[in-house]
């Protein structure tokens, strides 16, 4: 399973110092930590405007925090936002396609042979928990079918949270 960069706290070694010229470092040196967002999330970012998302949308526009996603979960949006379901907040369409193109780094689903058996009662679900136990630090949601799977995905590293919880936690 990747290395989850920045997510849990590290124990520090105790190591002898050892005086060397700086190393020159770019960009490539910098593995960002990585988020899934649910579709609720989504869309109580990008078509509710809650107050609640700032904070986490703060740090994904400006490249803290990494929005990693699949072709199924766009395909998702797309879907919901096909029905309706927002019609009455009149969500700015092309605003949402930016934003997921300029932000959602596009990645192939994992394996499930590759994921911890986290299973949810809700299949629809499942994309998100297996993308975010197989890569990512966090999985941001408001969905309590996922939520109630948080202490077993924490045992794996990953943390089940919502926007405001994410935010409270100081990240």
């Amino acid at each position: 399973m990747p290395q989850r960069p920045f997510c849990q706290p590290r124990r520090r070694a105790i190591l002898p110092t050892v005086v060397t010229a700086p190393l020159p470092l770019s960009s490539s040196d910098f593995t960002l930590p990585e988020v899934v967002l649910d579709t609720n999330v989504v869309f109580d970012w990008l078509v509710f405007k809650n107050s609640g998302c700032a904070p986490l949308a703060a740090a994904i526009e400006a490249g803290r925090l990494q929005w990693v996603a699949t072709e199924a979960m766009r395909g998702e949006l797309d879907h919901v936002l096909s029905r309706g379901v927002a019609s009455t907040y009149s969500p700015d369409l092309l605003l949402i396609e930016t934003t997921w193109a300029r932000l959602a780094r596009l990645v192939e689903p994992p394996l499930p042979t590759l994921v911890p058996r986290l299973r949810c009662t809700d299949p629809d679900d499942q994309k998100f928990i297996e993308l975010a136990l197989h890569r990512a630090c966090w999985l941001v949601t408001r969905d309590r079918a996922v939520l109630k799977l948080g202490k077993r995905a924490a045992a794996v590293g990953v943390t089940f949270t919502t926007p405001e919880r994410w935010s409270e936690s100081g990240h």
